[in-house]
C-alpha cells in the first residue's frame, strides 16, 4: 500500500527490528492507520480493546467503537443503564465523558477523533490528555462522570494501541457491558460502515492529576503529609522509572520535587527504547543499579507501565513483586492501620496473603484473573470490602481507593510503610515472612496448537479436576503430597497440604496453556513446574484422541 510495504504489520516488524535505523517509518504507520479502512473483530479482554496501530487498531475502527458506545447509551435497557450507572442518553449528555491517553504513537489524534463522534452526538466532554489510568477513576468519581475512554494497551509492546471504558463508578467495565460494545461494533464491521472524520469544536482541558490529589485527599488510605515528612527529614533515596509512559511528572506534582528522588525515562519514546514496557525482572535493572550505587539508610525503586496500572517494586537488595508486595500491604493496612474488611486476590496470586490473612481472621476471595472481577469488594456499599485487592500481574488497589488497579497508590502505600515501620521493603517481608511461612510463586507455560485454541482447549483443561481430586495423592519430585483443594474459578487450581500449589488455565489471547505456581522453598519450584506440565500434556492428549 505504502512505499515497500503491503501493511502495517510488515512495517512495524522493519522499524522493530532496529527502532533508531527505522523511527521515521512511523509516518508510514500513521498512513495505513489513516487510510486502512479494513474491518477488523472487536474482542474487550480482561482490560479493554486492544489492536495493532495501522493493522486493526485504525481511525476508521476507533470511530466505529466509539459509535457502538454511543449506540450502547442510547439504546441500552434499564439493566444495561443500571451496570453503567446512568439514567439514560441525556444523562449521559449532561454528566460528560473524559477523554485521554498514554504516550503512545497517536494518542492524541485518536482520542480526536473519540471526542469529535462524542460532541457530534451533544455529549460533554473533557480532554484529559497524556494521563495514568487510574486517575480516569478518580476523575470520573470526583466529576460524577458518566465514564471514561482511554486510548492505552498498559504493557503492550509499542506497536499496539488500546481503547479502555470505564463506566459511572470509575472501574473496568464488567462482561455485560463489553460484550454489547462487541456485539454493536462488530455487527458495523460486518457492514463494512466507514464512518467520517468529525472535527473537535472547543477542547475543555482536565488535570486528572489535580483531581487525583484531591481524591487522594478525600479517601485518606494514603498519608500523604507522613510521606512528605520522610521524604524530607530521612536519610532516603526513590528511583522511579517511569518507561517513557504517562505516569511522569506525576509524582513530582503529588509528593514534590526533591533531589533525593530520581526519575527514569521520562522523556518522549514512542518505541521505549525497543523493550516491552512492562514491570519486569529484567526492565527492572535500571532501577536496580541506581539503589545499589547509593548508601542512604532507606531506599525504594520502582518501575510502572505506560498507563500506570502495573508496578514493581526494589529496595537494592530485593526486588519484590506484587505476589509479595499485595501480601505487605494487607498486613501494613490491617494490622498497622486497623482496616477492617476481607483480601481479595486473583486464584493465580501467591497463598502468602492467606496464610497472614487466615492466622489474622481475616477472610480472604479470590477471583478469576481480571482486575474488574474485583469490583463486588470495592465498592462503597460492598458488604465485604476489600482491606487490599492485588493481581500477581503487578496491579493492586485498597480500602476505599479506586476500582482500577493503581501504581500511583502502590507507589504512595510503599513510601508509607516504609516511613511508619523504620524498614525498608526487603527487611519487612523477611520479617513477616519468618512469622506466617515462606512461600515462593512463579510462572510459565507451553504453546499448544492453534487449532486447539478456545472450546477444545477450554473442555480438555477442565478435565483435569476430575482427573485430580481432592483428597487424591500426588508425587512432588521426591514427596508424596496429598491435594488439600480443587480451585476451579479460573482453569484449574490444585493446593496441596504442604501449601504449595499450581493452576493451570488457557491463555485468553494466545495459543498457550499458563502454569502458576507455588512452592514452599526456592529449590522446589522446580519440581511443582514440572508436575503442572505432566499434567496438562495428559490433557492434552485426550483432547486430541478421537
Amino acid at each position: 500500500m505504502f512505499s515497500n510495504f503491503n501493511n502495517a504489520a510488515e512495517c512495524w516488524k522493519e522499524i522493530l527490528s532496529n527502532i533508531e535505523k527505522n523511527r521515521n517509518l512511523l509516518t508510514i504507520i500513521e498512513k495505513f492507520a489513516r487510510e486502512n479502512t479494513s474491518p477488523s473483530k472487536i474482542v474487550f479482554g480482561t482490560s479493554g480493546w486492544r489492536g495493532e496501530i495501522g493493522s486493526d487498531f485504525t481511525f476508521n475502527n476507533v470511530r466505529i467503537v466509539t459509535s457502538a458506545i454511543v449506540n450502547m447509551f442510547k439504546n441500552a435497557n434499564d439493566t444495561l443503564l443500571k451496570s453503567l450507572g446512568v439514567k439514560d442518553f441525556e444523562d449521559v449528555m449532561k454528566r460528560g465523558i473524559i477523554v485521554g491517553h498514554d504516550n503512545r504513537f497517536l494518542g492524541k489524534e485518536f482520542a480526536m477523533e473519540v471526542i469529535g463522534i462524542l460532541q457530534k452526538e451533544g455529549i460533554k466532554t473533557w480532554y484529559a490528555g497524556e494521563a495514568p489510568t487510574p486517575q480516569f477513576s478518580a476523575g470520573i468519581e470526583i466529576l460524577n462522570a458518566a465514564c471514561s475512554i482511554n486510548l492505552t494497551p498498559s504493557h503492550n509492546p509499542a506497536n499496539y494501541a488500546g481503547f479502555k471504558f470505564n463506566p459511572s463508578d470509575g472501574g473496568p467495565a464488567g462482561p455485560e457491558i463489553t460484550s454489547k460494545i462487541e456485539e454493536i461494533a462488530n455487527h458495523m464491521m460486518k457492514k463494512m460502515v466507514s464512518f467520517p472524520h468529525v472535527k473537535v469544536k472547543d477542547i475543555e482541558y482536565l488535570d486528572l492529576n489535580e483531581l487525583y490529589i484531591r481524591y487522594l485527599n478525600e479517601r485518606r488510605t494514603i498519608d500523604l503529609i507522613k510521606i512528605k515528612k520522610f521524604i524530607d527529614t530521612e536519610d532516603c533515596f526513590i528511583c522511579v522509572d517511569n518507561v517513557h509512559g504517562s505516569t511522569r511528572g506525576c509524582l513530582e506534582k503529588i509528593i514534590g520535587i526533591n533531589n533525593k528522588i530520581v526519575y527514569l525515562r521520562t522523556e518522549d519514546d514512542y518505541l521505549f527504547g525497543g523493550i516491552s514496557p512492562e514491570p519486569s525482572e529484567k526492565n527492572m535493572q535500571k532501577v536496580d543499579e541506581k539503589l545499589k550505587g547509593k548508601k542512604a539508610k532507606f531506599k525504594l525503586g520502582v518501575i510502572m507501565d505506560p498507563d500506570g496500572d502495573r508496578i514493581r517494586f526494589s529496595d537494592g537488595n530485593m526486588q519484590i513483586p506484587m505476589n509479595y508486595f499485595g501480601a505487605m500491604a494487607f498486613h501494613y493496612l490491617h494490622k498497622i492501620k486497623g482496616f477492617k474488611g476481607i483480601v481479595a486476590k486473583s486464584v493465580g496470586t501467591s497463598n502468602l496473603v492467606n496464610a497472614i490473612a487466615e492466622k489474622l481472621g481475616v477472610p480472604v476471595r479470590e477471583t478469576k484473573v481480571g482486575f474488574k472481577n474485583f469490583r463486588p469488594f470495592m465498592l462503597k456499599n460492598s458488604n465485604e470490602k476489600a482491606i487490599v485487592a492485588f493481581e500477581e500481574s503487578d496491579g493492586i488497589s485498597g480500602y476505599n481507593h479506586t476500582l482500577e488497579k493503581d501504581a500511583l497508590f502502590g507507589f504512595l502505600l510503599a513510601l508509607e510503610m516504609i516511613a511508619v515501620i523504620g524498614k525498608n521493603l526487603s527487611e519487612y517481608l523477611n520479617e513477616i515472612m519468618a512469622e506466617f511461612g515462606y512461600y515462593y510463586p512463579d510462572r510459565s507455560g507451553i504453546t499448544v496448537s492453534p487449532d486447539l485454541v478456545g472450546e477444545p482447549l477450554i473442555k480438555g483443561l477442565a478435565k483435569i479436576s476430575d482427573r485430580y481430586k481432592k483428597g487424591s495423592a500426588v508425587t512432588i519430585g521426591n514427596h508424596d503430597r496429598i491435594i488439600k483443594d480443587v480451585i476451579t474459578i479460573d482453569g484449574t487450581k490444585l493446593v496441596f497440604d504442604d501449601g504449595s500449589w499450581l493452576m493451570i488455565r488457557p491463555s485468553g489471547t494466545e495459543p498457550k496453556v499458563r502454569f502458576y505456581i507455588e512452592a514452599r522453598t526456592e529449590e522446589g519450584k522446580k519440581d511443582v513446574f514440572i508436575l503442572a506440565e505432566k499434567i496438562t500434556k495428559e490433557a492434552l492428549l485426550d483432547i486430541k484422541k478421537p
